[in-house]
């Protein structure tokens, strides 16, 4: 269903983005510099309970680093894999469907019984 080009100007772009892409992103745009939880989690808006796992997730993927009680930026190149990866996905996603675990797992229980 088409908007009104009002609206369509009017749309946050942040608006879609997960939590993890919100801190990523401030922090890729702040690199200079190091923060603590509290105050990525004010400038990115992501909620100040969320955004301990967001920021160990990050940090287990290489994306963030952290030196007690701060936090910065990862490894850009690292950044920048993951976000073509997420963009790749998502696309796949949307033109293919989402991927179903148990039908996964039905294949390769079906392949399990044909190597017997």
């Amino acid at each position: 269903m088409p908007i009104s080009i009002d609206e369509f100007e009017s749309r946050d772009p942040d608006a879609r983005r997960t939590n993890a892409e919100r801190v990523l992103r401030f922090l890729a745009d702040n690199r200079d510099k190091a923060y603590k939880a509290v105050e990525i989690a004010d400038a990115a808006d992501v909620d100040e309970n969320s955004i301990h796992p967001v920021l160990n997730r990050l940090e287990e993927r290489g994306l963030v680093r952290h030196r007690e009680p701060y936090w910065a930026v990862g490894d850009l190149d690292a950044i920048s894999e993951a976000t073509v990866f997420h963009s790749t996905a998502a696309f796949l996603d949307e033109e293919l469907g989402p991927e179903d675990r148990e039908e996964w797992l039905a294949a390769a229980r079906t392949d399990e019984d044909r190597d017997e």
